[in-house]
C-alpha cells in the first residue's frame, strides 16, 4: 500500500536538505578561510618553491664610522657562484672553465657541476667583481651569480682588536663586528626565476628581484687620526723593546670616551690569518679589557687619592725610606734598594717610593682602603660595550693581612685591566667624577633613526679638592727638571709603573715584568689621558720610566704637533746631552755625573760599581731623560 506524504512531512524533509546544504556551504567557507587566510602564506610559499628557484642576495652590513665621520669598515658587492646541474649542457667544459677562473680543483668541480639530484650547488662565495665578470662573459648554461657582500677595512691593520672581522657568510667573528652583529647584519634580499617540474628555468619567464635592506651604521668615539698616532707609538715600543705585547689607550678625561685603543701584535683585517687559529685568537683579543695585571706604581694614584680624601696625609707630610719596610715579619723592598731617605709626599710620589705608599695604605686600614677600592670600581666590570671584559681581581677583604694591604698600597697583590685603571684615573683627575667608559657614540638605521646609545653612569668617587691635589702631584711626578719639561714646553703630567709577573704555578716569574705609563694633559685639569703597557720587554730594561714613559713622551709630542697646539710655556728649552760612559765607575760618581748633566736615573742592583748602562755611551739625549744604571 503506497505511503501518503503530508505537507508537514514534506516541509520537514525540505528543512533537513536545506540544513545539510547550509552545513556543507559553511564547511566549504571554513575550509576556504583556513586555506586562504590561516594557511594562505604557507601554501603560497610552498607553491612558489615548486614553480620557482631563488638565490639569496646578502644585505650590506652596516658601516663603521669614527667620531669625525670617516669610514672605517664598509661593505661592497661580491658574488656567489652557483651551478644547477640539470641545466648544464656540457659538464666537462663548464667545470674546466669554472675551475680555471675560480682556482678550484677540477675533479671536485666536475662532481658538483654534474649533480642533478639537487636544485643548485654553491661553488664559491664572495667572488670579486672582475672574476664574476669573466664567468658572466662565458655564458655558461646552469651557472648563476648571486650578489653577496664583502667587507673592506679602510685602514687595514688599524683597530684590529676593536673592529674585529666577519666570516665569508657575513657573521661577525670578533670585536665589535661580533658584539654588534645583530645591528649590522640587515635583511637579505632574493632573486626568483620561474622553473619547470624538473627545476629547469623556463625560457622567457618572469624574474623577480627583492633587494636587501642594509644593516645599521655604527659611529664610534674613536678618532682615526689619534688612533694612527697611538698605533705608530705602540709599533715602535713593540719592536724596540722586543716585547711580548704592547697595549695602549687614549681617553677623553672629561667624558671617559675612548679616543684610541689597540694592542700589538695585530694583523690586517682584510687578510686575517685564518689558517693559524691560535695566532688569530691571541691577536684578536682586546687586551685592554680582557687581560688583568698587577699595575705596580700607576696604582699609587688610587692610593694617593683615597689617603688625601680621608685626610690621613697632606702634600707636606714627610716619610723616611731606608729602602724597605718590615711588615708581618716580611721585608718588603722599595724599588730603590738604597732608599730615598727623608722626603715629602710630593717628593715620594715623584720618586714612586714604595715605602711611602705602604704607609698610606696602613694609615687607611683595611676597611677604609676597601671602601675606596669598591667605590673606584675595583673587582667590577666598567660596563663598556665590548665582549669579554674582565672585572679584575680584588682579594676577599676577610683574607687580607697587614702585609697584603701594604703591598696593595703600591699596586701589588691586586689586578686590574688597563681600561679599568685608566677609567678610574679619569674619574680621579676629572673633578672626582667617574663615568662609564664608552666606545660607541650611537647606532643608526639606514633611515637615520637612532637604534642604540650607550648607557653612561656617573658617580662621585673623590672630592674636587682631592682631584686638584692629585693633578698637581701628577704634574710634579714626570716634570722632574722643572715645570713643562717632560714634553718640552707642555703641561703634561704622568706616572710610571713596574710590576713583576706571575707564573702559571702562582710564583713570581723571574725576569718578566710589565712596564707602564699613564700621562695626563693638561696636567692641572686633564682633557686627555694616555696609557701604555709593555708586557715582557726584553731589550735590556724593564722599569716603566725607561721602557714605557718615553713612548708617552713620543705620543704627546706627535699629538701636539699634529694638532698644531701652542706650547704652554715657550721659554722652556731642553738642551741636548751626550750620554757619558759610566762603566766601572762607582755608583756615587755615576750619580754625581748624571746630576751635573741634568739626567735622571734608575738603579738596578745593590752593588756599588756600574756594570751596565742604558742607553750606551755616545747616545744623544734631552735633559731630563732617564737612564738605567746596573750595578
Amino acid at each position: 500500500m503506497q505511503k501518503a506524504y503530508t505537507l508537514h512531512s514534506l516541509q520537514k524533509r525540505i528543512k533537513a536538505v536545506f540544513l545539510i546544504l547550509i552545513f556543507l556551504v559553511c564547511s566549504l567557507l571554513v575550509r576556504l578561510f583556513v586555506v586562504q587566510v590561516i594557511n594562505g602564506k604557507t601554501l603560497q610559499n610552498r607553491a612558489t618553491d615548486q614553480w620557482t628557484r631563488d638565490l639569496t642576495l646578502s644585505a650590506p652590513r652596516g658601516t663603521f664610522f669614527d667620531a669625525t665621520g670617516d669610514s672605517l669598515a664598509v661593505s661592497y658587492t661580491t658574488y656567489n657562484v652557483f651551478v644547477r646541474g640539470r641545466e648544464v649542457k656540457d659538464v666537462t667544459r663548464t667545470a674546466t672553465i669554472l675551475s680555471n677562473i675560480l682556482g678550484l680543483e677540477l675533479n671536485s668541480t666536475i662532481d658538483k657541476v654534474s649533480r642533478k639530484n639537487v636544485s643548485e650547488v654553491l661553488l664559491k662565495m664572495q667572488v670579486e667583481a672582475d672574476i664574476a665578470e669573466q664567468i658572466y662573459k662565458e655564458k655558461l648554461d646552469g651557472v648563476y651569480l648571486a650578489e653577496n657582500v664583502g667587507r673592506y677595512y679602510v685602514y687595514g691593520d688599524l683597530m684590529t682588536q676593536l673592529l674585529g672581522f666577519s666570516s665569508v657568510d657575513n657573521v661577525g667573528q670578533a670585536g665589535l663586528e661580533a658584539y654588534l652583529n645583530d645591528y649590522l647584519v640587515g635583511d637579505d634580499g632574493f632573486s626568483y626565476v620561474q622553473s619547470d617540474l624538473q627545476g629547469k628555468e623556463i625560457g622567457g619567464s618572469i624574474r623577480y628581484y627583492v633587494s636587501g635592506v642594509a644593516g645599521d651604521n655604527v659611529t664610534l668615539t674613536v678618532n682615526s687620526k689619534i688612533q694612527i698616532l697611538l698605533e705608530q707609538v705602540l709599533t715602535a715600543a713593540f719592536s724596540e723593546q722586543k716585547a711580548k705585547a704592547v697595549t695602549g689607550i687614549v681617553m677623553n678625561a672629561k667624558t671617559s670616551e675612548v679616543l684610541a685603543i689597540s694592542s700589538k701584535p695585530s694583523f690586517d683585517l682584510n687578510t686575517p690569518p685564518r689558517d693559524n687559529l691560535s695566532e688569530l685568537f691571541e691577536n684578536s683579543k682586546m687586551k685592554a679589557i680582557t687581560d688583568t695585571y698587577e699595575p705596580g706604581s700607576t696604582f699609587k694614584i688610587l692610593t694617593l687619592a683615597a689617603a688625601l680624601e680621608e685626610g690621613v696625609v697632606s702634600p707636606s707630610d714627610r716619610f723616611y725610606c731606608p729602602g724597605f719596610r718590615i711588615i708581618d715579619g716580611q721585608r718588603i723592598k722599595c724599588w730603590k734598594s738604597i732608599g730615598h731617605g727623608s722626603q715629602t709626599l710630593t717628593e715620594a710620589f715623584a720618586n714612586s717610593c714604595n715605602c711611602c705608599f705602604m704607609d698610606l695604605a696602613l694609615r687607611l686600614g683595611v676597611d677604609r682602603f676597601y671602601a675606596y677600592m669598591q667605590k673606584f670600581g675595583l673587582g667590577q666590570k666598567t660596563g663598556i660595550t665590548l665582549r669579554g671584559e674582565s672585572s679584575g681581581i680584588l682579594m676577599d677583604k676577610k683574607l687580607v693581612k697587614t702585609v697584603d694591604l701594604a703591598r696593595m698600597g703600591f699596586g701589588h697583590a691586586i689586578a686590574v685591566t688597563p681600561l679599568q685603571l685608566l677609567s678610574i684615573v679619569a674619574g680621579i683627575t676629572n673633578g672626582g667624577v667617574w663615568k662609564t667608559p664608552t666606545l660607541i657614540k650611537n647606532i643608526t638605521s639606514i633611515s637615520g633613526k637612532v637604534t642604540f646609545t650607550p648607557k653612561v653612569e656617573s658617580r662621585q668617587i673623590v672630592s674636587a679638592s682631592t682631584s686638584q691635589t692629585v693633578n698637581a702631584l701628577l704634574q710634579k711626578a714626570e716634570n722632574k727638571q722643572a715645570d713643562f719639561t717632560f714634553v718640552e714646553g707642555y703641561n703634561v703630567g704622568g706616572k710610571t709603573g713596574t710590576a713583576q709577573k706571575y707564573s702559571e704555578t702562582g710564583g713570581i716569574a723571574s725576569g718578566k715584568y710589565i712596564s707602564s705609563f699613564i700621562g695626563t694633559y693638561p696636567a692641572d685639569n686633564p682633557d686627555y689621558l694616555f696609557m701604555i703597557m709593555v708586557d715582557e720587554a726584553s731589550a735590556g730594561a724593564y722599569y716603566g720610566s725607561i721602557v714605557a714613559a718615553p713612548y708617552g713622551k713620543q705620543f704627546f709630542s706627535e699629538f701636539f704637533k699634529f694638532y698644531d697646539m701652542p706650547k704652554d710655556d715657550e721659554s722652556v728649552v731642553l738642551d741636548d746631552v751626550i750620554m757619558p760612559s759610566l762603566l766601572g765607575h762607582s755608583l756615587t760618581d755615576a750619580i754625581l755625573t748624571l746630576n751635573s748633566l741634568g739626567l735622571l736615573y734608575e738603579i738596578d742592583g745593590s752593588g756599588g760599581i756600574i756594570k751596565q748602562q742604558l742607553p750606551p755611551a755616545g747616545t744623544i739625549l734631552k735633559k731630563g731623560s732617564t737612564v738605567l744604571l746596573v750595578t
